[in-house]
């Protein structure tokens, strides 16, 4: 079996790079800086579906992930979440949250229409994300 992105996440996203597990997207909704780990493992639906040394990488990443978003955008929480409801391929959202954002301080879902970036604006946010991401991440392209 080979990797394959679930349809939705790719039409909802934009491919970052990888780390050594996980492909990195940035979701395209401007009102928040949010980011998506996907571990590359074919029909995983669940964390506890993968084994012990994906599982540690995975939070490797994740932890490794949050920490640049805080770096880069400076704000007042970090959301992680894998929620799965409407895709089941298992991937991590990791959203930055501010007080004042559209959403605050209830869940991003559902609460502003999404609100696809501009390039100029997704280029700014993609160079700060990668200027933070240090060892282990690999940019696409």
């Amino acid at each position: 079996m080979t990797f394959e992105l679930h349809p939705q996440l790719a039409a909802d996203s934009v491919v970052l790079g990888c780390f050594e597990l996980s492909l990195l997207l940035l979701s395209n909704d401007a009102n928040y800086p949010w980011c998506i780990l996907v571990p590359q493992r074919e029909d995983v639906r669940e964390i506890y579906g993968l084994d012990g040394a994906d599982r540690r990488q995975l939070l490797d990443e994740s932890v490794q992930l949050g920490r640049a978003m805080m770096a880069a955008c400076g704000g007042d929480k970090l959301n992680v979440a894998a929620l799965g409801n409407v895709v089941p391929q298992l991937h991590l959202h990791h959203i930055v949250r501010y007080e004042n954002d559209p959403a605050w301080p209830a869940p991003v879902w559902g609460r502003v229409p999404a609100r696809a970036y501009e390039t100029a604006e997704r280029e700014m946010r993609v160079a700060a994300l990668h200027a933070h991401l240090g060892n282990g991440y690999r940019p696409a392209g």
